[in-house]
């Protein structure tokens, strides 16, 4: 599991892969619909969809002529079990104190102005 995850931290720290990624959230795409929707050649873009696919990022699905790419949120969802959600709480409590801080801060301001 741990390789599987670091294929993904790899796949998610490109720009592009993560635009692709983007694009397949609203819904499969055929690999020339994703390749229109960027400035780099086919074979930059199908690049990018094989280390997404490696990742497990894509699943890709062939008919005829025509190769459909397809968002696994799946471990997407185990990075954030792993190294998001038990911290979540600690974030926004941290996030509460700072604004309660902050608006703090602008009351006293406020009275001494």
């Amino acid at each position: 599991m741990r390789e599987a995850l670091e294929d993904v931290w790899r796949a998610l720290a490109d720009p592009t892969r993560r635009r692709i990624l983007d694009l397949l959230r609203a819904g499969p795409r055929t690999t020339g619909e994703l390749c229109a929707r960027f400035a780099v050649s086919r074979f930059a873009v199908m690049k990018h969809l094989a280390i997404l696919e490696r990742a497990g990022l894509v699943l890709v699905r062939r008919e005829s002529r025509q190769r459909w790419n397809y968002l696994n949120a799946v471990p997407i969802r185990q990075i954030y079990e792993r190294w998001i959600r038990d911290y979540e709480g600690v974030w926004a409590g941290s996030l509460l104190t700072l604004k309660r801080h902050v608006e703090g801060s602008g009351r006293e301001r406020g009275r001494t102005s």
